[in-house]
């Protein structure tokens, strides 16, 4: 049985050990995908902090079929769109606030010079419906394999890459609108 496994089996225990273990394991990937969603590091830590809270309750259910990071990366993506609909809903609630719904966030992997563009691309990443969102941010900025997106997400491979191919299709038609005069590549 591999590590992980191992530590969720006495986190379902109670051990505090494990779970500080597992979470030195996971947490650099669930914060980056977190603000990959949220677009703003006060947001990725409490989304971060959710998430550990969900994987040491349910650290029982998790079923061995899966690899253990699947199943983390799957309730950092429910959590993240779950924080996402709640903070939308606010917002809507309190429509003076409204200009506060931009991203603001320096993605750690995101080279200084580049910050700029990356803003924007997040923006533009954001207006993805969310299966592409999904795929995308997996795929391109977690740059995990396909099959493990695919296994994160509970579709086929071949759902995947289509889901990349209208992602990146709808990316190219919104940068292009945004950006005219930028040169095609």
């Amino acid at each position: 049985m591999d590590r992980p496994r191992v530590l969720l089996k006495s986190i379902e225990k109670g051990d505090q050990t494990a779970f500080r273990e597992l979470y030195d394991l996971y947490s650099k990937q669930v914060y980056n995908t977190a603000l990959s969603y949220a677009q703003n590091p006060d947001d990725a830590k409490e989304i971060a902090q959710d998430v550990f809270t969900n994987v040491f309750r349910k650290a029982g259910t998790f079923r061995s079929e899966a690899k253990v990071s699947t199943w983390i990366y799957r309730i950092t993506i429910n959590t993240s769109l779950n924080f996402l609909k709640r903070k939308k809903r606010v917002l809507f609630l309190r429509i003076e606030e409204q200009h506060n719904d931009q991203p603001d966030f320096d993605h750690p992997g995101v080279l200084l010079e580049n910050r700029e563009a990356a803003r924007s691309l997040f923006r533009t990443i954001n207006t993805l419906v969310n299966q592409q969102k999904t795929a995308f941010i997996l795929s391109y900025v977690d740059d995990l394999p396909r099959q493990e997106v695919a296994d994160i997400m509970g579709v086929s491979l071949k759902s995947v890459e289509s889901l990349l191919h209208r992602a990146k299709k709808n990316l190219r038609t919104k940068l292009a609108s945004e950006y005219p005069n930028r040169k095609k590549r």
